[in-house]
């Protein structure tokens, strides 16, 4: 039986751990590449998710002070390059990867300016469905800008010439790929705009990479179409591919054919909806001329159309009828205030000092005081004894 010459508590074996993978050089600063899963924004504010590949994973964690400075927001999914350490959790005894910077591998770049430029834009309300305008019924010119040998312009005339052969489409060609294309795309906007050449435009191209719709990320795009005040319809790519130029756009369709469907109606169809519109009305005119013919019927058959006299004998009846209770309520009420006028005068009269003169009593007043007491006169004090037919002067005597 082996000897066991040291013994060590679990605490001590994960502490160890750490200090080889801290003091390690490569794994105290490294970069690894991977796809992230099981993403979790925890409420504290740090991240938790997997970094995998084909054939492993590894934990990692990112903490607040570090997300501070991501230009994008992780999902599961996402192809990454993160910068970080490795090291030990000593609890649990599990390795991981402590982030300090993630970037979008590949076409990563790309996508972190596109979001950039989706924010932006979006904050300045060039996305906002109030600003948006409404396709006409009936475009009288609709303006294709794209290129002269693509798919898109074919696929567009096949689509509206069936639905609507009446449909005038012109072409306004631009390069839709490659360096500095949105220049073109740019021009005829506003080439189109500034000589009024058309009630709607589409603008678009097929399907492609993230580099290949490029230039439908463009700001001077975004801007050109947000203030052109013809409707913008954009058929850019298939229809799980999203560009910078759909958000600002006022209609966004999911194929070039797609835009040619919601741009022109089918005439057949049109032409049912108005037939049966105009039956609809001369209908409705028929039953309305119908119904009033029978009110006129009525009218003229009515007693009072054949006696009209009658009519105005019983207004007059009604009206001296009228007459004569407006009088009676006059008088009524006349009478009624006569009364309670006489009433109150013979309260009024009961109540007057006067009418007490008159049965032989008498007021002595001083400066305009009637006096209640002899305490109020001094001895050789004038005042006024008042009778019921006049006044006499008196002076108080002892």
């Amino acid at each position: 039986m082996s000897k066991i010459n040291n013994t060590y508590t679990v605490a001590q074996v994960n502490k160890y751990i750490k200090k080889i993978l801290d003091n390690d050089f490569i794994l105290s600063n490294i970069v690894v590449k991977g796809e992230i899963s099981n993403f979790k924004n925890h409420s504290s504010g740090h991240l938790y998710f997997s970094l995998k590949d084909e054939n492993a994973t590894i934990k990692c964690v990112m903490f607040k002070g570090q997300t501070l400075g991501l230009k994008f927001k992780p999902e599961d999914g996402m192809k990454v390059l993160i910068s970080g350490y490795i090291s030990a959790y000593e609890r649990d005894g599990q390795y991981q990867l402590y982030c300090d910077s993630i970037q979008l591998d590949g076409m990563g770049d790309l996508y972190a300016k596109y979001e950039k430029l989706k924010e932006k834009l979006q904050k300045e309300g060039l996305f906002d469905e109030s600003r948006k305008k409404k396709l006409p019924l009936l475009p009288k010119t609709v303006a294709v800008i794209t290129s002269p040998t693509g798919a898109v312009i074919k696929d567009i005339l096949n689509v509206s010439l069936r639905r609507f052969p009446k449909a005038n489409i012109k072409l306004f060609p631009a390069a839709v790929q490659g360096e500095g294309a949105f220049n073109e795309l740019v021009h005829q906007v506003n080439f189109v705009n500034e000589n009024n050449m058309a009630d709607v435009i589409i603008i678009g191209r097929g399907g492609g990479s993230i580099e290949d719709l490029w230039n439908f990320n463009s700001e001077e795009l975004a801007y050109a179409i947000a203030n052109s005040k013809i409707p913008v319809v954009s058929a850019v790519g298939h229809e799980t591919d999203f560009t910078i130029c759909d958000f600002v756009s006022d209609l966004r369709a999911p194929t070039p054919s797609a835009a040619a469907e919601v741009v022109f109606p089918v005439l057949e169809e049109l032409n049912y909806k108005l037939s049966n519109f105009e039956k609809r009305m001369k209908f409705a005119l028929t039953e309305n001329l119908k119904n009033k013919k029978k009110q006129l019927q009525r009218i003229y058959e009515s007693y009072y159309f054949k006696r009209p006299q009658e009519l105005v004998n019983k207004l007059k009846i009604r009206l001296d009828n009228s007459q004569k209770d407006l009088a009676n309520i006059e008088e009524k009420i006349i009478t009624e205030k006569k009364n309670s006028f006489v009433k109150l005068t013979n309260k009024l009269d009961a109540l007057s000092p006067l009418k007490t003169l008159s049965r032989g009593y008498a007021v002595a007043i001083k400066d305009g005081v009637t006096i209640k007491s002899v305490s109020q006169l001094k001895d050789k004090d004038k005042f006024k004894v008042k009778l019921s037919d006049g006044e006499i002067n008196a002076v108080k005597e002892g």
